[in-house]
C-alpha cells in the first residue's frame, strides 16, 4: 500500500478511537444521571404506592392489559 493509503487509515482509526471514547463517557454520564434519578424518586412520597400499582398492572392477566399507541393513547 502507499504511504498516503496508510496514514489516511491511521487517522480513521485515531479518530473512530476517540469517537468510541466518547460515545463510552457518555453512556457513563447516562447511567449516573439514571441513577441518580432513580435515588431522587426513590425519596418522593408514595413511592412504595406507585411501585406498587406499576407492580400490580404488569402481572394483569394478558387479556386485561391495556395497549398504548406510539402518540401515548390508551386503547382497549
Amino acid at each position: 500500500m502507499k504511504e498516503n493509503k496508510l496514514i489516511e487509515m491511521k487517522n480513521k482509526v485515531e479518530a473512530l478511537t476517540r469517537i468510541s471514547q466518547h460515545l463510552l463517557n457518555e453512556i457513563s454520564q447516562l447511567k449516573d444521571l439514571a441513577v441518580g434519578t432513580l435515588e431522587t424518586i426513590k425519596c418522593m412520597p408514595d413511592y412504595d404506592e406507585a411501585i406498587q400499582k406499576l407492580k400490580d398492572k404488569v402481572t394483569k392477566k394478558p387479556g386485561e392489559t391495556e395497549e398504548v399507541d406510539t402518540n401515548g393513547k390508551t386503547f382497549e
